[in-house]
């Protein structure tokens, strides 16, 4: 077992490129079970969504931020950070940095899906202010079948 690392204050966010990819996929494999491939990330560069990236002191990313704006909507598409930086404030400076970012492009509000099983996930967007306003059944893929998400919504003031 790796030792805890020490908190960052605040990571540098910096917009994804190319480069970056083979350490989010190694970020993604280690966070989630069923992970987002290299296809997957791919098309949303192409499509030109929002994706940052964190960096802390050093040069490794520690996690990343997938967004989607659209007609006056932002959907938070994926949030990793690393398992060992879980816990350190950087899922809550991702999401923050979104919110700005979708603020400034004009959007009312921002979606996004959560695994009903991620409570952790749960209590960082609850407790920035997103609420619950449905429930899409099958939404994940799960080891025995699929998982339902809640839908997450932030009213952007």
């Amino acid at each position: 077992m790796s030792a805890q690392p020490q908190a960052i204050v605040a990571w540098r966010l910096l917009p994804m490129h190319k480069s970056h990819l083979p350490q989010m996929l190694a970020i993604e494999r280690s966070a989630y079970e069923f992970p987002w491939n290299e296809g997957i990330f791919r098309d949303c560069l192409r499509a030109g969504y929002s994706i940052w990236v964190a960096q802390g002191t050093e040069v490794a990313i520690n996690g990343y931020a997938v967004m989607s704006l659209a007609v006056g909507e932002a959907h938070l598409l994926n949030l990793c950070v690393e398992p060992r930086w879980q816990g350190h404030g950087l899922g809550r400076q991702l999401t923050e940095h979104l919110l700005a970012l979708a603020r400034r492009g004009g959007c009312t509000r921002m979606l996004l899906e959560v695994r009903r099983s991620n409570r952790h996930a749960q209590r960082l967007y609850e407790g920035l202010g997103f609420v619950r306003v449905g429930l899409r059944r099958g939404y994940y893929p799960a080891r025995d079948g699929r998982e339902d998400a809640w839908v997450l919504v932030y009213e952007i003031v």
